[in-house]
């Protein structure tokens, strides 16, 4: 009587054990993600890529304060730009200098094209002839004038001003140039871009 009594006690509590595990389904545990693990980086601007086509304005660093001299507060003189590791096969090479930030739209400071494809920098206070000493020639700015117009913004908050170097396949044959004629010219015939930002406020 007492074997069969501790019988019955071991088939219970292993029939127990088999109905709990089998109706006790346990969830998989989910990691908490802290606010640092759900915040996502910005992407980041592609780096300058080392023996690129590169542009130098002066002797600024990106983003830098164009001086006065450059500008409407001083003597209004052009500044001085070099560039290297033009791509092969350039023919010509263009120079826009532009304002993105003007209030009635993106205001254009200077054109020059046709700079010849030996041609690796232009002198600082360039004259506004037709043609410079290099062979380039310069175009015409959004006030309608040729050649260098210097950053003058309304006072208030700076303005962007973006040096854009572009190589070209081909000599533009146009004795004249504004913004819109130059934009074709480019367009389709672009080997490679050069950019500097720089800035500058009243």
């Amino acid at each position: 009587m007492k074997n069969r009594t501790s019988l019955l006690v071991t088939l219970c509590l292993i029939t127990a054990v088999w109905v709990c595990g089998c109706t006790s389904q346990q969830s998989p545990a989910v990691p908490s993600l802290s606010p640092a693990a759900t915040t996502f980086a910005p992407a980041q601007a592609p780096a300058t890529v080392p023996g690129g086509f590169a542009l130098r304005v002066d002797a600024l660093a990106p983003g830098s304060t164009l001086p006065d001299i450059y500008t409407c507060k001083g003597a209004s003189e052009s500044p001085e730009l070099s560039w290297e590791n033009v791509p092969q096969k350039t023919k010509s090479l263009i120079l826009i200098l532009d304002d993105p930030d003007a209030p009635q739209g993106t205001f254009t400071h200077w054109i020059l094209y046709n700079i010849p494809a030996n041609v690796r920098r232009i002198d600082r206070a360039q004259p506004n002839a037709k043609v410079l000493a290099n062979g380039a020639q310069q175009g015409d700015s959004s006030a309608g004038s040729r050649g260098y117009y210097p950053p003058c913004p309304p006072i208030g908050p700076a303005h962007r001003y973006i040096f854009s170097l572009y190589a070209l396949d081909y000599e533009v044959s146009m004795p004249t140039a504004g913004r819109d004629s130059i934009d074709r010219a480019i367009s389709g015939h672009m080997l490679g871009k050069a950019t500097v930002i720089t800035t500058f406020k009243r």
